[in-house]
């Protein structure tokens, strides 16, 4: 075949175009596996951060087992759902669903003095992309113990500043029950105060949008485990 032809330039742009996508597929499916193993160690990362545990990389899977001793999936009724399981929980298509619709999380970890402490999803909409994170409650269903956000791709120095310690930790001790009223923490402007009588925190300076896409996931994904928390209050 004459190389300089149009068609032999065709033939040869097909076999290097299937050639290449052979090799792309392939070495994908290769890294699935390990891409999938990544994710899942990051995910139980996150979800040890909230209860403010940072292992090592190589301890990650170790850690979540040693710390995290059950896991289960409940209902807005705060009644368990027998064969799920709380880590192939999609929370963020759970997050658009209505409350009694919901598949809701819930990892119970344990301490190493021994205090037991209820971590929760959140997945919502920041200024650029998703945001989510966890919220771990005291046993009694109502203070906040600590909480982990993190995001995709907020602003730097603005609204990314939610995956830092300096905005999470402010969660710290804040309640959802106050006088008997369930009300999920509100995320409002420095020096200014909610109307309701919630408890708060300040948002970020400067990142308006993804403060109140904090606020809002909090309300939104939190409000479903009312029953559960309450269950825990009671017990």
């Amino acid at each position: 075949m004459n190389k300089q032809s149009n068609l032999y330039t065709i033939i040869y742009i097909i076999v290097l175009v299937v050639v290449v996508g052979v090799a792309l597929a392939a070495t994908s499916l290769a890294l699935a596996p390990r891409q999938e193993e990544n994710q899942l160690a990051d995910t139980k990362r996150q979800i040890l951060a909230s209860v403010r545990i940072v292992p090592e990389n190589d301890a990650i899977t170790e850690d979540f087992s040693k710390y995290i001793v059950e896991q289960i999936v409940v209902n807005s009724e705060g009644k368990t759902i027998e064969g799920a399981e709380a880590l192939k929980v999609n929370v963020a298509a759970q997050s658009k669903l209505a409350d009694n619709e919901r598949e809701l999380p819930v990892y119970v970890c344990r301490l190493d003095n021994g205090d037991t402490k209820y971590i929760l999803p959140v997945y919502g909409a920041g200024l650029w992309g998703p945001i989510w994170g966890y919220v771990a409650f005291d046993s009694n269903g109502t203070t906040i113990y600590g909480a982990y956000f993190a995001h995709q791709g907020e602003t730097p120095g603005l609204g990314a500043e939610i995956e830092k310690p300096a905005f999470s930790n402010q969660f710290e001790g804040k309640r959802v029950f106050i006088d008997g009223a369930f009300k999920p923490v509100a995320v409002v402007k420095a020096g200014q105060q909610p109307l309701n009588g919630e408890d708060y925190v300040n948002g970020i300076s400067g990142g308006t949008i993804t403060s109140k896409g904090v606020g809002a996931m909090i309300d939104n994904c939190l409000s479903p485990y009312r029953t559960y928390l309450e269950n825990l209050s009671n017990n």
